[in-house]
């Protein structure tokens, strides 16, 4: 390495030159997706994004880049990326307001595939495409550059090397300033070096320069002249409202400082200085604006990660009947509705985040669409069943069959409970229907059954009237009762229905008093037949030997299978059920035939003890 190659760490202009340039490209860009591309893109600052109304206009676009010319910018493509979403968002909530606002069913909405969003997947695929393949061209461009402005600083460093030609080859050094300014981007980690290599041997052939004092001199008062009209600019723009664009402008001023020459020696820190502090001045309110806009970014991106949270939460909940489908549905739009107020987030994450949110309630609503689905089919089956019952019913509502009919109608109405639900109109109307037929059969039923019910009346009188008589017999007992109280039974039970709501009521008055005379006349029916047989033992002791142990045997065996009778009803007792009336009646009957076997039984034990007591008396 010889001194001139040394002398790059003491060359302290080009070195703050070159810290500068670390800052500026340190600096953040509003959008970028590699170090390559911050060359290579405007800004969306600089570049006013244009306004779109509709999907079409948004697609028509996204073709033009896709199959056009023109290389796709990063800016444009991602602004129109999010405005398709917000158009397909609005667009999707529009269809399902004017559904609601026709009448129709929320629960029963089904969002449809959008064939516009298909077309813009497809061409934004395209675009990508297209992208990465301007990206290895621009990279192999910057290397091809790379390698030619390491040429011009070779042929720089050797003119420097031969102070005696410098004067010859001065023609030759402006063109090869020419030729350095003419080439465009290198690779971002190779610019400073670059750069301050070639600004050291520019400096260093203009130091060694044999020409006359005045043409020297007149050189370097045009670079200082130029010079600082560049930090007059750049001071200027701390006036800038659109820090952005100060930002982009102050890069530019930095590009022209770089291409003009040295200026005399002893005023070259001087003008360095100057350019460097009011580049410090745009570069810090840049950077305060990026730091304040990433604060609000992350904040913004906090507020949708707790929304997309929030959505999700919903999609873990069991929808068990639509009233929850509703009340999610709303939650949900109601978070659609939130999340719009919210402002972009960083921009690696905008689009990642946008599609966790989309995924979410997309799945939420075509998980609704489903399910409705299913409810639809469900509810088409029961309409049709109630239908079927409708038109069984109708078959039925001019019948005179009136016991029967009825039957059969309560038999429908208890199956009509067991079909499930459909929805609310159709399901008044069909119960309306089928509760008409209903009721015209019944009402006829009623009008034929008026004259009826006055019969009923009549013939509840003649049995309180029956029942009156018996009492009546009950007091007064004596001979002949049995005949009488049969004679009464029999003209109660020749008499016709009474009104139901009665029927029990006199059922339970008529057999107390019955109940009654059966007992009093089973216990003198007893006595009397106990008498008489005590009478007639001494007729039987005289037939012969054995006659009375013929008659106990023949008693015995009577009370055996009195026995086992009796045992039957008891046990039958057992498997009767009380729950309807008609079951309480039965009931009743078999407790006064057990009874009066009982009765019975002890009749038979005392025949058998007056033999035993005859045959002793005998002895």
């Amino acid at each position: 390495m010889d001194s001139q190659e040394n002398a790059l760490v003491n060359a302290s202009p080009v070195e703050e030159e070159a810290k500068v340039v670390n800052q500026e490209a340190a600096a953040p860009e509003v959008s970028t997706e590699n170090a390559g591309e911050q060359q290579a893109e405007p800004s969306a600052q600089e570049t006013p994004h244009r306004v779109y109304q509709t999907k079409q206009e948004v697609l028509e676009r996204v073709k033009e880049i896709a199959h056009g010319e023109e290389p796709p910018l990063k800016d444009e493509v991602e602004q129109l990326k999010t405005v398709f979403y917000k158009l397909h968002i609005a667009e999707r909530e529009a269809s399902m307001k004017a559904f609601i606002d026709a009448g129709g069913d929320p629960e029963q909405y089904q969002i449809t595939p959008d064939e516009d969003e298909e077309v813009f997947k497809a061409e934004m695929s395209i675009i990508k495409e297209r992208r990465q393949q301007q990206f290895r061209q621009m990279e192999a461009e910057k290397e091809a550059n790379l390698k030619h402005k390491l040429e011009i600083i070779d042929k720089i460093k050797a003119m420097v090397t031969t102070p005696e030609e410098a004067s010859k080859t001065y023609q030759e050094f402006k063109a090869l300033q020419q030729e350095w300014k003419d080439i465009k981007a290198v690779p971002a980690e190779r610019a400073n070096e670059l750069w301050r290599n070639y600004q050291l041997y520019v400096e260093q052939f203009y130091d060694l320069l044999k020409l006359n004092s005045e043409a020297r001199e007149l050189d370097f008062k045009k670079n200082l002249e130029a010079k600082t009209r560049i930090c007059e600019t750049a001071e200027k723009l701390a006036e800038e409202n659109d820090v952005i664009s100060a930002f982009h402008q102050l890069q530019q001023l930095h590009q022209e400082y770089r291409e003009i020459g040295p200026v005399s020696s002893e005023l070259r820190e001087e003008i360095w200085q100057r350019f460097k502090a009011a580049s410090t001045v745009i570069n810090k309110r840049h950077q305060q604006y990026f730091e304040g806009l990433r604060e609000r970014e992350e904040e913004n991106l906090a507020k949708k990660t707790a929304l997309c949270e929030k959505v999700e939460a919903i999609l873990a909940e069991e929808n068990k009947s639509s009233i929850d489908w509703d009340r999610h549905t709303q939650e949900i739009i109601a978070l659609q509705q939130e999340w719009k107020t919210v402002g972009f987030a960083p921009q690696k994450m905008n689009v990642k985040i946008f599609e966790r949110f989309r995924t979410a309630c997309d799945k939420f609503f075509v998980t609704k669409a489903e399910h409705f689905k299913v409810l639809k089919e469900t509810y088409k089956t029961n309409a049709d069943k109630k239908r079927a019952l409708i038109e069984k019913a109708k078959a039925l509502q001019d019948s005179t069959e009136w016991r029967s009919t009825s039957d059969k109608l309560i038999a429908l109405q208890k199956e009509w409970k067991t079909i499930g639900m459909v929805p609310k109109r159709l399901g008044d109307q069909l119960w309306e229907e089928f509760l008409g037929a209903c009721n015209k059969f019944f009402e006829a039923r009623n009008a034929a059954g008026a004259g009826q019910r006055g019969e009923e009346h009549g013939n509840l009188e003649k049995k309180r009237d029956v029942i009156e008589r018996l009492k009546a017999a009950a007091e007064e007992a004596g001979e002949g009762l049995q005949e009488k109280v049969q004679k009464l039974v029999e003209e109660y039970n020749a008499i016709g229905h009474v009104p139901f709501k009665e029927k029990d009521k006199l059922y339970e008055e008529y057999h107390t008093v019955l109940d009654k005379l059966y007992k009093e006349l089973n216990i003198s029916v007893a006595k009397r037949r106990l008498t008489k047989f005590k009478d007639s033992l001494k007729q039987v002791a005289e037939r012969g030997e054995g006659a009375l142990d013929s008659e106990k045997a023949r008693l015995q065996r009577q009370f055996e299978q009195m026995k086992q009778d009796l045992q039957t009803y008891e046990n039958n007792l057992g498997f009767l059920s009380v729950s309807s009336k008609k079951g309480n009646s039965l009931i009743d009957e078999m407790n006064r035939k057990v009874q009066k076997l009982k009765d019975d039984l002890q009749l038979v034990k005392e025949k058998i003890k007056a033999i035993d007591a005859e045959n002793k008396s005998q002895e």
